[in-house]
């Protein structure tokens, strides 16, 4: 039997997977993320702490399967993808904590991008809206306010990157400093068409291009790993940013299928082929994972809070004691009792883009329990994403195309199975749950399969791809389109504060 690694580093912890041929899950290591908010609108992650847990766990991986690196055909590496990194290319050392994605202290740099008429440019060159989420900002942000960052990066001195880039350059001892497409297209400089770094966003956000990695296709020989670190020097053959990653672990390789992930938050990605399509309904536009140098896009709506707010549900109210919890919580009612939780702790993402939104709760009357509560936390995962999937309908009709006829599930609330015959209920759609729900890190183990050789081609993987249970909808259409309105009322009461 032949066996692939994926190392997993999301917002919430550091996952290693071992894969065999087949797509099935050998063993599992995991280790919750320390999460760090200095103050409201602002979440860093310690650089340190996410290598050493990343490496903690591929080490427990290994042990758990009974395997040795020597077992390993290829490691493939998927990531949270607008964490921003910075640090020394002589010693290694980090010069302040990561940026996360949902970090929103580059706000007022957007604000003047947008007042200086970069919107535009923006949009045609990367696909994207000028936001915080994405890392660009998030860079100038550490030039400016980090002690000698401007001056050691114009020397040449200080490297970027996003979290699959610092990975490699830690696996590799400071040998290689590179990223994929996937990952460059979330930076807001990137053209993704061109499939290269643009000098005039460059220009226009300050930032020198010596920072940045060398940016190479989704599967191919990125690296050897040192041999010291696992037990034998190992090719890194598959890196994607993890929605992109998880698209192609749900065999999605044609134009019109599309996936949700419930993690952290909840990304919704429908693969449009070599199409670069900008959206008119507050969606952003994407580079897929790819496999050579012809670009591949997708379009993209993100929610910046979704399982998260189960971990609020948690840590903040302790109105259940394990996130494993809430469903049995949620189903002690039969609804929410005409409770809506709008849970924008970090903004409003798409196809919204209100970074000043804060959470609200509507609906609260005397009769509501903590268990309406929860079930509104859960449905409101459910609201955000039928919105992006309207949305991205919207564009597709527009253009000639068809809606998107079934939604592949992954993440960690996909085996929430309320959660998601209710996503059913208010899509009209089928919801498909695979038998392998940990997709975002299948897709970079098949990635590095293909680019080893282990894989013929992605037909080969889409014979691999298989249906655990399908949920289909069972509310009438106008019951869910009152229920939609609702949501969309509750929006506009959060962004009206």
């Amino acid at each position: 039997m032949r066996y692939l690694l994926a190392l997993d580093q999301g917002t919430s912890s550091s996952r290693s997977i071992v894969f065999d041929r087949d797509g099935r899950t050998v063993a599992v290591a995991q280790r919750e993320l320390r999460q760090i908010y200095p103050q409201p609108g602002w979440v860093e992650h310690d650089p340190l702490e996410i290598w050493n847990d990343q490496l903690a766990t591929a080490c427990e991986a290994l042990a758990k399967a009974g395997l040795t690196a020597r077992d390993i055909e290829a490691i493939g590496i998927t990531n949270q993808r607008e964490t921003t990194v910075l640090w020394n290319r002589a010693t290694g050392e980090p010069l302040h904590r990561a940026i996360v994605w949902q970090d929103r202290r580059s706000e007022d740099l957007c604000v003047r991008l947008r007042t200086d008429g970069l919107t535009d440019l923006v949009r045609e060159k990367t696909g994207l809206v000028i936001d915080a989420y994405f890392s660009g900002t998030k860079l100038r942000w550490l030039l400016d306010h980090v002690p000698h960052a401007r001056e050691l990066a114009e020397r040449g001195e200080l490297a970027f990157g996003t979290v699959d880039t610092w990975l490699m350059w830690k696996l590799t001892g400071g040998r290689v400093h590179v990223t994929d497409v996937s990952n460059a297209s979330r930076t807001m400089l990137f053209d993704v068409r061109a499939n290269r770094w643009d000098e005039q966003l460059l220009t226009a956000l300050d930032i020198p291009a010596s920072l940045l990695p060398e940016v190479r296709p989704s599967s191919c020989h990125f690296a050897d790993t040192d041999a010291d670190l696992l037990g034998a020097s190992l090719p890194i053959g598959g890196v994607a940013g993890d929605q992109q990653a998880a698209l192609f672990g749900q065999a999605c390789f044609g134009a019109g299928m599309a996936k949700n992930t419930y993690g952290t938050g909840c990304f919704l990605l429908m693969h449009t082929g070599e199409a670069f399509k900008i959206s008119q309904n507050g969606l952003v536009t994407t580079s897929a994972a790819q496999r050579d140098s012809t670009p591949l896009f997708a379009m993209e709506g993100s929610v910046f809070v979704g399982g998260a707010v189960v971990q609020w549900l948690r840590d903040g109210l302790k109105a259940i004691e394990g996130s494993a919890h809430v469903q049995a919580l949620a189903e002690t009612v039969p609804d929410a009792g005409g409770v809506m939780m709008v849970p924008a702790f970090t903004g409003l993402g798409a196809p919204y883009w209100n970074a000043k939104a804060r959470g609200t709760l509507t609906g609260l009357t005397r009769g509501t329990t903590v268990a309406h509560i929860a079930r509104a936390a859960l449905e409101s995962i459910a609201y955000q994403s039928a919105a992006l999937l309207q949305a991205m309908s919207r564009d597709v009709v527009a253009t000639g195309g068809r809606p998107v006829a079934e939604l592949r599930v992954d993440g960690g609330a996909s085996v929430n199975d309320l959660l998601m015959q209710f996503q059913a209920d208010l899509l009209g759609i089928p919801v498909v749950r695979p038998a392998v729900t940990e997709t975002t890190a299948l897709g970079v183990a098949y990635l590095a399969g293909l680019s080893c050789g282990l894989y013929a081609d992605e037909s080969e993987l889409s014979s691999l791809w298989q249906a655990d249970r399908t949920f289909m909808p069972t509310m009438p259409r106008t019951q869910a389109d009152v229920l939609m309105q609702r949501w969309e009322h509750a929006v506009r009461q959060t962004v009206a504060l």
